[in-house]
């Protein structure tokens, strides 16, 4: 399955952007002044579309993100991101919650230069699924071939692994994971909406992965 990364200024934009997908990944952390109210109605209307909500590290406090997360979860999101090196403490209460609402909580890991070697990749997955994640996201720059083969090996295991190779020799492994089993793979919505290096366009992407199928 496709996920479309929907990172816009506007609470507007954003729902519009959603309706007629069946997954998409809301950056609120993207949004331009986010609040609580901007959150609920993204998600308490969803347009048809499973959400996903994420709020990355950066501009906002954690007290901030979790709180606007929070708010996801209380208003359907399908799904809430967590960042696996998050506070202890932040990452328990929004796995409390997500786990009330009957929201499914994806445990992510980034790491935008490099890809760690084959053990500790597969320590970091332990470590995601150890927080309580039901769906572990491993997201890595790929600088090589090696880079992307070594992300791709992490499948097969039984358990649920989204793996991104961020870059140009990363994007093989957002058309290979889907078809070896990754739950999802992440695209932008088209090109220039990029929200990560290497994503290819959800229109583009779909049709590749079609055309593989039906080979």
């Amino acid at each position: 399955m496709i996920c479309v990364s929907i990172a816009r200024k506007a609470a507007t934009e954003v729902a519009k952007a959603a309706a007629g997908l069946k997954l998409a990944e809301i950056r609120i952390d993207a949004l331009a002044s986010p609040k609580r109210e901007d959150v609920e109605k993204i998600f308490r209307a969803g347009n048809g579309a499973k959400l996903i909500a994420t709020c990355r590290p950066g501009a906002l406090t954690d007290e901030k993100r979790k709180g606007l997360l929070l708010a996801a979860i209380a208003s359907g999101a399908a799904y809430v991101d967590v960042e696996v090196d998050a506070p202890e403490a932040y990452k328990k209460e929004i796995a409390s919650a997500a786990k009330k609402a009957g929201c499914k909580l994806i445990v992510s890991f980034h790491d935008h230069n490099r890809t760690p070697p084959r053990e500790e990749l597969s320590q970091i997955a332990g470590w995601c699924f150890e927080s309580g994640a039901d769906i572990c996201k491993i997201a890595c720059k790929a600088n090589s071939r090696e880079d992307a083969a070594r992300l791709l090996g992490l499948l097969g295991s039984g358990r649920k692994i989204a793996v991104v190779g961020m870059g140009k020799q990363g994007r093989i492994t957002r058309i290979a994971a889907p078809l070896l089993g990754s739950p999802f793979t992440y695209a932008s919505e088209g090109e220039g909406k990029e929200t990560a290096e290497g994503q290819i366009g959800r229109e583009k992407l779909g049709k590749i992965l079609e055309a593989i199928k039906n080979a």
